[in-house]
């Protein structure tokens, strides 16, 4: 059995990578329409998730140890900023080629892993599967504003549809992590990929949300203003969910206001 998920873990790498492969140093410290974050906040970010994700896989005393120190910093009122940075000190130049090597690596590597394997997280544990998943997920996301501040367009495939199934999946969570009571039944999403295929999700056909998987996968990472998309939402609560929709882990994130997130001209 293969990680496909690596793969396109990989691959969702090597689309950013060529984004940013001719940037000079001075290019790394702009700031994006994502809280300020600088292209060197992304990739230092994305190293740090991607070797801690790695690291869960090859050595658990290691993962524990650093799982500690994360542990630690928020105990003390820190912050993700301060440890990723903390652990993560090349910038510019340097850290793009440090991000990309190990990518490339576990990319590679972990495609021999088994899907089902279970690795520890900060938190619960997760499927090898899901691990590569939230990689993939994250390096797509955060390439979001390092793309909207080049004003290049992002060529998708279907690979996004790993995406798409977490949002599906964190229907719950969205709900839960907002203080929301959880609807007994998932509106029916009808998505059409890059492909020009078409996938189907839930079942409450008085709540649908349909249109582009791309734009989907932006309002569950919170990468775009729902206003902003071309899904068409009908429902209270297909309304709801997409208001709040949050596919990753954390405290609760507002989406971001019509019109903030944009390619630049």
């Amino acid at each position: 059995m293969t990680l496909t998920q690596a793969a396109d873990f990989l691959k969702e790498s090597e689309v950013l990578h060529a984004a940013i492969a001719d940037l000079d140093a001075r290019a790394f410290d702009a700031a994006t329409q994502f809280k300020g974050w600088t292209i060197n906040d992304v990739l230092v970010h994305l190293h740090f998730w991607n070797r801690a994700a790695d690291l869960s896989a090859q050595d658990e005393a290691a993962f524990a140890d650093l799982a500690a120190r994360v542990m630690a910093v928020f105990e003390r009122g820190g912050t993700l900023r301060e440890i990723e940075n903390a652990e993560i000190t090349a910038r510019g130049p340097d850290l793009r080629a440090a991000w990309i090597a190990l990518a490339r690596d576990i990319g590679q590597r972990w495609q021999q892993m088994d899907p089902k394997a279970r690795l520890p997280w900060v938190g619960p544990s997760m499927s090898a599967r899901s691990s590569m998943t939230a990689r993939q997920m994250e390096t797509w996301a955060h390439g979001f504003e390092v793309f909207d501040l080049l004003g290049r367009a992002r060529e998708d495939s279907d690979r996004i549809r790993n995406i798409v199934v977490l949002g599906i999946n964190t229907f719950g969570w969205s709900h839960q992590v907002h203080g929301l009571p959880v609807p007994a039944a998932m509106p029916r999403v009808t998505l059409t990929a890059p492909s020009g295929a078409v996938w189907d999700y839930g079942e409450d056909p008085a709540n649908t949300i349909t249109g582009p998987a791309v734009d989907f996968a932006a309002v569950v990472t919170q990468t775009r203003a729902l206003a902003d998309t071309a899904l068409r939402v009908t429902g209270p609560v297909a309304e709801t969910w997409m208001a709040h929709a949050q596919c990753f882990a954390g405290p609760p994130e507002t989406p971001p206001a019509p019109g903030s997130r944009h390619r630049a001209r």
